[in-house]
């Protein structure tokens, strides 16, 4: 039988001087449940919690509590405590103090029946036994007996940490949220505090929603994991799910490390990338730009005859339990993580099962490539060499008569043979219809109208590159054509320092 619903967001927005912070959540959480908001700052997720606590009002939406609403209710009126990542405590009250502080100003409906039988309801405080009982039962629950005398300023960031906590359960809250509580500790005890906060979750069994930037502590402590981005959610699920099946490319990298790659389909549950053909398990549209996510940990590094793609080993790295290794592939890097390492320079040959391989659909804005620099100081990338703007690799360069690059320090450097990542924005390709005037030449092998213009795919001939335009023009699937892209509208991102 299904948990009930605690808390529900219904299509709510956030706005701050005209700039969305939150945008459109919709979201439910369980009875119970341990459920954590996970994103880079800035993504909305503590502008999330601090709607569910009360101290922000949605721009427009609604929250509900047990199927009421409490979008307007004041944060005092809603049965929410919340640990911060400071953790707020009182420096010159000892641990009791500090834990008892909200049971102390705590008001009590209690009814009494009179001598008639008649209801009488009155306001009162807890009593002093009602509070050590309390504080006792919250100290025990965080293990910390025997520390109700203790200053606070003398307990360690994992003690208080836990007194933090307490302070918050001791209320018997039915939702405790917790915004980044962990952010202040090294990383020792931030990892021993992932464990203890998860059995403290079982032991209390209320309802846990946890804020962190964090993938770790996100993956090792949460029932469910909502990844957030610009105000938006991107995905909800549990841990495995996030993890194996990432929605898209954003959650794909942030959770954990992947190799992302751009690729095409190019027949049923087959997909190019890295200049090989593979098969998968994903099925879109033959021609279709996809991203492909393939985790570190499943590419396998086999003998020769096994191998699908041969590359040479550029680094390599001891993590500890395994080997982390970067290997190219002409001009792509595959990150490879294995239990045994090889040398720098050294020739392997990769194997990736079908299901190891994420086909995600591509969220289209420009064209990216990997490319090179000459010594000439253009671009290669996807069967062709162009003319680029090289000085904005470095901000404040010059280039001097001899071709050499001048940072703003005055000092010298030569770009040949510098690995760059190359952007190229879809209507800033223009299509040509002969070989002779652009710098790379391919055929037509999709085109598709979009209400107002037809997005292009031309395929060139020696790598299989693709390039995808948007133009107003007509063409036909299988015209021969060529590609020019004005020199400002190439933008280069370094890959690699140039050597000096």
């Amino acid at each position: 039988m299904a948990k009930q619903k605690i808390i529900e967001l219904n299509g709510v927005y956030k706005e701050y001087d005209g700039t969305l912070a939150v945008e459109n959540v919709n979201l439910y959480v369980r009875k119970g449940e341990f459920i954590t908001f996970l994103g880079p700052s800035g993504c909305g997720k503590t502008t999330t919690l601090r709607m569910i606590a009360g101290f922000e009002l949605p721009t427009a939406g609604q929250i509900l509590l047990n199927g009421k609403d409490i979008t307007h209710l004041p944060p005092h009126k809603r049965p929410v405590n919340t640990v911060f990542q400071r953790y707020a405590l009182f420096p010159h009250l000892n641990v009791y103090e500090n834990i008892a502080y909200g049971l102390k100003l705590k008001k009590l409906k209690v009814t009494y029946e009179d001598t008639l039988g008649n209801q009488i309801e009155r306001i009162e405080n807890y009593t002093k036994e009602e509070i050590d009982e309390k504080v006792k039962k919250a100290l025990k629950m965080v293990d910390l007996e025997d520390f109700e005398k203790r200053s606070v300023t003398t307990l360690s960031g994992g003690q208080q940490q836990r007194i933090a906590i307490a302070r918050a359960i001791v209320n018997e809250p039915e939702i405790l949220l917790l915004d980044e509580p962990l952010g202040a500790l090294d990383l020792k005890m931030r990892k021993d505090m992932q464990l203890e906060l998860k059995e403290m979750h079982k032991k209390l069994g209320i309802t846990f929603i946890y804020v962190t930037h964090d993938q770790e502590e996100a993956l090792t402590m949460s029932d469910t994991v909502v990844v957030m981005k610009d105000g938006k959610i991107q995905q909800i699920g549990t841990p495995q799910d996030i993890y194996n099946e990432p929605i898209n490319s954003f959650v794909a990298d942030f959770i954990g490390e992947s190799n992302i790659f751009s690729g095409t389909m190019v027949g049923e549950k087959k997909v190019r990338f890295i200049n090989k053909v593979f098969d998968c398990v994903d099925d879109f549209e033959k021609n279709e730009k996809v991203d492909v996510v393939v985790r570190p940990e499943d590419v396998k590094i086999v003998k020769e005859e096994k191998g699908m793609v041969g590359g040479v080993i550029s680094s390599c790295i001891f993590k500890g339990v395994h080997y982390q290794m970067t290997m190219m592939v002409g001009r792509s890097e595959v990150v490879i993580q294995s239990t045994k390492g090889y040398d720098v320079g050294e020739k392997v040959f990769i194997q990736i099962a079908p299901q190891d391989i994420h086909i995600m659909k591509k969220e289209f804005v420009s064209n990216v490539y990997d490319g090179y620099i000459t010594k000439n100081n253009t671009v290669c990338f996807a069967d062709g060499e162009f003319a680029c703007d090289v000085t904005q690799l470095y901000e404040g360069s010059s280039l001097d008569e001899d071709g050499y690059l001048l940072l703003k320090s005055g000092e010298k450097i030569d770009l040949s043979g510098v690995d760059v990542k190359v952007e190229v924005g879809l209507k800033d390709i223009e299509i040509i219809d002969n070989d002779e005037d652009g710098n790379a030449c391919g055929s037509i092998i999709s085109i598709v109208y979009k209400g107002d213009h037809y997005q292009v795919i031309i395929r060139t001939d020696e790598d299989e590159e693709d390039f995808v335009c948007d133009t107003e023009y007509t063409w036909n699937e299988q015209d021969r054509v060529s590609v020019r892209i004005p020199k400002e509208k190439i933008r280069l991102t370094l890959k690699q320092e140039a050597k000096r």
